[in-house]
């Protein structure tokens, strides 16, 4: 049997009475096919974060920027276990530049169109050394994110903030590695706040077995439509199995419907990207 390719999926839908989107998503096949990268990101979007789209943009642009080169590096490692702790290691390192990058683009940003105005106008007086050594206030930037890369070999994965990533594995049992449990509120750990990488759950995974048929990222719009977490997990077990017999083309079509109907019930953005395991082609097809 030749390997199998993955197929991508992605769709977005604005939230009941927005007037656009603060998500942003990247879905990419890298490596020559042989790796997926994968992120979601979401905006906060309250009067205070006036400008997360801009701040979701850039960490969907950095994250794929840096995942890109990881994952080229995943596939030249690939089940070679000697090369792992250099991967890891890399890996670890990779929030810390995703963050760095991210804090580039907002500050100048705001140096150019300060989002709260100039602070020696703001204070009605000159600015003072103290004025230039304060931690710049990013907070209208702030967005969430949540980014994979997946090899054949293996999986990486990086979480700040709220939204789900699950794991559907070949008996359609779901899995949420970085779960840390129902959401308790509107709070949520942002790249907006000083060092956001120490924040950023991450998990690694090789695989033994076969990688999972599915692997699905989504902002917590889609999550928040459920009654319960088992709802969105048995909706994610669903599409997993939808792809299985309809294939995913048909997924891909009748996703933004399935998007529209959670946006209504969470009233919130609601973005999803997922990498799904193409069904193998024996050698002797054409």
């Amino acid at each position: 049997m030749a390997a199998a390719p993955w197929a991508l999926l992605s769709g977005a839908v604005k939230g009941v009475a927005k007037k656009y989107s603060q998500d942003r998503s990247a879905a990419l096949s890298v490596a020559g096919g042989r790796a997926v990268v994968l992120a979601v990101a979401d905006g906060h979007g309250s009067a205070a974060h006036f400008r997360s789209d801009l701040g979701a943009s850039w960490a969907v642009e950095e994250f794929t920027a840096c995942a890109r080169a990881f994952a080229y590096e995943a596939v030249r490692v690939g089940g070679d276990a000697s090369g792992w702790t250099g991967l890891r290691e890399e890996a670890r390192r990779l929030p810390q530049q995703v963050g760095h990058r991210w804090h580039e683009w907002a500050l100048l940003h705001d140096r150019n169109s300060p989002a709260h105005g100039a602070r020696s106008r703001r204070a009605g007086r000159a600015e003072t050394e103290r004025d230039r050594k304060e931690p710049p206030d990013l907070a209208a930037y702030g967005s969430t994110l949540i980014g994979a890369v997946l090899t054949e070999r293996m999986v990486f994965c990086w979480q700040l903030g709220d939204g789900d990533i699950v794991f559907v594995d070949d008996a359609g049992v779901p899995h949420t590695p970085l779960s840390t449990g129902p959401d308790m509120g509107d709070e949520t750990d942002s790249l907006c706040a000083p060092e956001p990488w120490r924040k950023m759950r991450s998990h690694w995974q090789p695989f033994t077995g076969g990688a999972p048929p599915c692997v699905l990222l989504s902002t917590d719009g889609l999550s928040k439509s459920f009654a319960d977490h088992q709802g969105f997990l048995d909706f994610a077990t669903g599409l997993s199995g939808r792809a299985a017999e309809q294939g995913v083309a048909a997924v891909q079509s009748q996703l933004p419907d399935w998007l529209a109907r959670a946006a209504q019930f969470s009233g919130d953005d609601t973005t999803l990207v997922g990498a799904i395991a193409a069904p193998a082609r024996r050698s002797d097809e054409s």
